[in-house]
């Protein structure tokens, strides 16, 4: 996963190829735009972010990386004022759809521990984003669509799963993510031992 080997560089062409597509990507149904190549799928909260983490990385950045920093969040900014209705529709639809994602997988948290363990840093990245979504939504949006007591309902029973261990992602995000607030950063379920049950060795991923 790229948060595990971070980039500037990457984050920066990620969010630029976002911000490009947002028209007309924020008017349509899809809220799973492909962007194609290599380059991960076109949502709102996958945008939110990279624009947040980018925004705190920014005393590293070069001049032209800062340049062009500064033009995407100006772009997102605008197609934000511009289709506001649209935009916070999308945000709490996603939030919705990645809640319900995270709910099947801890289906399979119970029926295979092992492959609990191993798919556990997608799932972190999804409830992270749902964390960003959070954070930008109007709060009367949010209470509206009940989200604040689905997230926690969530995160209840995710806790069941994991244990604490290190920071999982590469060290250069560490200060974006502050443990108090994405727990689930500093979580992981742990390894089956050999015998089935749920060991933990205190390795982290």
């Amino acid at each position: 996963m790229a948060e595990q080997n971070y980039s500037i560089e990457r984050d920066l062409k990620e969010a630029r190829s976002m911000s490009e597509a947002l028209i007309p990507y924020i008017y349509r149904d899809e809220l799973y735009q492909t962007l194609g190549g290599s380059l991960p799928s076109l949502t709102l909260g996958a945008l939110l972010m990279r624009l947040r983490r980018l925004r705190l990385q920014q005393n590293r950045m070069t001049k032209a990386q800062l340049d062009l920093f500064q033009q995407v969040e100006a772009k997102h900014d605008a197609v934000r004022a511009e289709w506001q209705t649209h935009y916070t529709s999308k945000m709490l639809r996603e939030a919705e759809s990645r809640l319900n994602n995270l709910n099947t997988y801890f289906k399979e948290c119970d029926d295979d521990p092992r492959l609990c363990a191993n798919a556990y840093l997608p799932e972190a990245l999804r409830r992270t984003i749902v964390q960003d979504i959070l954070d930008e939504a109007p709060a009367e949006a949010v209470r509206e669509a009940g989200l604040i007591a689905r997230v926690q309902k969530t995160d209840a029973r995710m806790r069941r799963y994991v244990r604490p261990c290190g920071f999982i992602w590469d060290a250069a995000l560490e200060a974006a993510y502050p443990e108090t607030v994405f727990w689930w950063l500093y979580s992981r379920p742990p390894q089956p031992d050999d015998n089935g049950g749920n060991g933990d060795t205190g390795e982290e991923l």
